[in-house]
């Protein structure tokens, strides 16, 4: 038995649990009871499991956690944006969104405690990462939304990996929650719904364009060329621009999903007409369109948000040169917006709270290989 099976039935697949149950004794058809109760019922106590046996209850209260995670601050916007801060009883924590537009309800979850990257805009980074989040605990976040919502009757029906860390740093974890989210017996999220943000590790997303799964990708860039780029993203200096397009060029050859560039708007910084030209001329090396988002400054840093008018005279020239671009809306405002900050505001109380931090996982010194991260069990923006 996997150490993922014993950690958390979350991170457990449909097959495995009905192999485990059966090695009980038990047939299929009670785990397909146990994940209604949980991914459509939302109900994490096994005591509360009424169409099981009290022995089958208990065997499950005693073989397993659900979730158990804490929910250690939890912040709604005027605009309908919930943000969650949940924590783990080892120190992990994580950050985790859910963003309302009509009839979507997007979560942007977090794959990492803190992020690698380091980008210097970003709060998420400050600091570095921890730690890996197992695929229990990315899908946690999800069901943490999910749970919030249900006096509305409302459900998560997007995701995007675009929280604390870089999800393509925790691939093995990544890839499992990403089929348990998309189980049509789990929370049944089409891939196409589902979105994976990257800065950019090209091994990786060649691996993720060969996992027959048709999810959009999206590349942290940031940046019309490589100098400024590395000046804004530490980690750009291990992977060459070049090699990110190549393989984002492969995505698509792969999986035949367009895949889209996002772009912080920095004011001063990356958001000038010129730099605008320059990315539009990038832009026709790869097929994708551009996501292009106003910065939401973070207390301590010296970046800007761009006025209106600059980000209004950026999307205005790449639309001239054929690109297809747009500003996204921006959302809680009135909250902690950017990436990074809520846990950052938090964790001096998180820290007394947990006890113990988890160690600090140190950045790579070059190449894919050296950010593998592939063991399953591994101690939202890129």
């Amino acid at each position: 038995m996997s150490e993922a099976i014993q950690e958390s039935l979350l991170g457990v697949l449909p097959p495995e649990l009905d192999e485990l149950l059966a090695g009980w004794g038990l047939s299929k058809f009670r785990g397909r009871q146990v994940r209604q109760w949980i991914f459509e019922k939302l109900v994490i106590d096994p005591a509360e499991m009424s169409n099981l046996s009290k022995l089958d209850r208990d065997r499950i209260a005693a073989g397993f956690t659900i979730a158990d995670g804490q929910i250690l601050s939890q912040q709604h916007s005027t605009d309908g944006t919930i943000k969650l801060l949940i924590g783990w009883a080892d120190g992990a924590v994580a950050e985790t969104v859910m963003i309302p537009d009509d009839v979507r309800r997007t979560a942007c979850i977090s794959s990492q405690v803190g992020c690698p990257v380091g980008c210097r805009f970003c709060a998420s980074g400050i600091g570095g990462v921890k730690g890996n989040l197992t695929a229990a605990r990315i899908v946690e976040q999800v069901l943490a939304i999910n749970r919030v919502m249900k006096p509305s009757g409302d459900r998560i029906n997007h995701v995007v990996f675009m929280g604390m860390g870089e999800p393509l740093a925790n691939y093995a974890n990544v890839i499992r929650a990403i089929r348990i989210l998309n189980h049509p017996e789990c929370f049944n999220i089409g891939a196409r719904k589902i979105t994976v943000s990257t800065v950019g590790v090209p091994a990786k997303m060649r691996q993720l364009a060969d996992e027959d799964l048709s999810l959009n990708l999206a590349i942290s860039l940031h940046a019309p060329n490589e100098a400024l780029r590395r000046q804004l993203i530490p980690w750009a200096e291990h992977f060459d621009l070049a090699e990110i397009l190549s393989a984002g060029r492969y995505y698509f050859e792969r999986t035949g999903r367009e895949l889209t560039l996002e772009y912080v708007l920095l004011g001063g910084v990356n958001d000038s007409v010129p730099q605008a030209r320059e990315l539009s001329q990038l832009c026709k090396t790869i097929r994708a369109n551009v996501n292009l988002i106003r910065y939401n400054p973070v207390q301590g840093l010296e970046f800007k948000r761009p006025t209106a008018e600059a980000s209004m005279a950026f999307v205005t020239e790449l639309r001239a040169h054929g690109v297809n671009a747009h500003v996204r809306k921006s959302r809680g405002g009135d909250i902690d917006a950017a990436c990074g900050q809520l846990r950052r505001r938090q964790q001096p109380a998180v820290a007394t709270a947990a006890g113990v931090p988890l160690p600090v996982i140190e950045p790579p010194l070059a190449g894919a290989a050296t950010i593998d991260a592939n063991s399953p069990d591994g101690q939202p923006c890129p």
